[in-house]
């Protein structure tokens, strides 16, 4: 395959001293040499996040002297991220990830620039953001960002490098439509219901297997920049940790996609709100971490249902809760009584506003959902409840 860097961007760059003992070990590789090194350093690459996937990702590709690198991500470092997400550490603690990301790449390698992007990807912001950048790496842990970084890849003609990680499984592909593949929504039309996929957070992940999923990402858009081997482009990876099988499934563009078909329906960017996340819904009756904490400490009786999976409760948990996970809400909704109130609480408010319609439509009257969930307990009621 040719190289997605176009040779007059790269011809004149020289690499200094500095530059030639560093990348020693590339420049002695036939295949890639001195042109290889220059298209690295010309190259462009936007990774969105900068958390268990972005982690390798951006400290390979800054290693490797990819020319530029720009970071996507508005989130703090917290605790819970330093099993896997290894651009931080314990001292990063509370600050931005950018940040940290920043000094780390730095420290890694002075000579590539690092841009930051310290916001959400939205439909407003992405075509700007992404303008410069030749590849975007999807570190995304989250539905909406991932479909709209697709759409964004589609339309703007760029590869999009592709990595999902949940427990001990990981997904690679390059999706390039541009290039003869197809694109992520070739594969998924439309985002799943919320609660449906658990994300990692509730799920859990391996702390190694984003390191492993990130460097097989990076080592994509290496290839693509350098225009050497065959790249995912219409074959997806799958990788089972505990196994210690890697699969390939073959993937065909579909004719029909609302992005990339024959006849798109999709030729702007739009923010992705998923139709079944009720926990925005102003329709649903809910409370606040302070609201639940007076309740608590009055002497009338209620129920606080906990709809959390169980090893999350192994995490953490209030005092008091009966637990049922929402997936086993709807075969269980005969242990609670329908006369008490009921209190329901999650994570952070989207599995509790489901499973608060779930009890409505079973006839349940006196029932809401806790806003913000466990985790805004942990962050304005009590520091001592682990956040993660």
């Amino acid at each position: 395959m040719e190289s997605i860097i176009s040779p007059h961007r790269f011809t004149e760059i020289d690499l200094s001293p500095g530059e030639r003992q560093r990348y020693a070990r590339h420049l002695t590789i036939p295949d890639v040499g001195l042109d290889g090194q220059r298209k690295l350093k010309a190259a462009k690459v936007l990774c969105i996040g900068a958390g268990g996937l972005g982690s390798p990702v951006t400290m390979y590709l800054a290693a490797a002297g990819v020319g530029e690198i720009g970071i996507v991500d508005f989130d703090r470092v917290d605790l819970s991220n330093l099993q896997r997400q290894i651009l931080h550490d314990t001292a990063d603690v509370g600050k931005l990830k950018i940040e940290s990301a920043v000094e780390r790449l730095g420290a890694i390698n002075p000579g590539v620039k690092v841009t930051t992007y310290e916001t959400r990807l939205t439909s407003e912001n992405a075509a700007g953001i992404a303008a410069p950048y030749d590849v975007i790496i999807d570190g995304t842990d989250n539905f909406e960002t991932r479909y709209l970084s697709n759409d964004l890849a589609v339309l703007t003609e760029k590869p999009n490098v592709y990595g999902s990680i949940f427990r001990f499984e990981g997904q690679v592909s390059v999706f390039a439509p541009h290039l003869g593949g197809p694109c992520y929504r070739c594969l998924f039309p439309n985002p799943p219901e919320p609660g449906q996929v658990p994300s990692c957070a509730e799920g859990g992940v391996l702390g190694v297997l984003p390191g492993i999923v990130g460097c097989l990402q990076a080592n994509e858009a290496i290839k693509l920049i350098l225009g050497l081997g065959d790249p995912l482009i219409g074959r997806l990876i799958h990788f089972d940790a505990l196994a210690f099988r890697f699969r390939e499934i073959n993937l065909r563009r579909d004719p029909q996609c609302a992005v990339c078909g024959e006849n798109p329906t999709i030729t702007e960017l739009h923010d992705i709100t998923l139709a079944c996340d009720m926990s925005q819904s102003p329709t649903l009756p809910e409370i606040d971490v302070h609201q639940l904490k007076s309740r608590m400490e009055e002497e009338t009786p209620f129920v606080l249902l906990d709809v959390r999976e169980h090893t999350e409760i192994a995490v953490c948990c209030l005092p008091g809760s009966v637990v049922i996970p929402l997936g086993e809400l709807p075969t269980r909704l005969a242990e609670l009584d329908a006369a008490s109130e009921t209190i329901i609480h999650c994570k952070a408010g989207g599995r509790s506003a489901k499973a608060l319609q779930i009890l409505l439509d079973a006839g349940f009257e006196d029932v809401c959902h806790v806003k913000g969930g466990i985790n805004a307990w942990s962050a304005e009621i009590d520091p001592t409840v682990p956040h993660y």
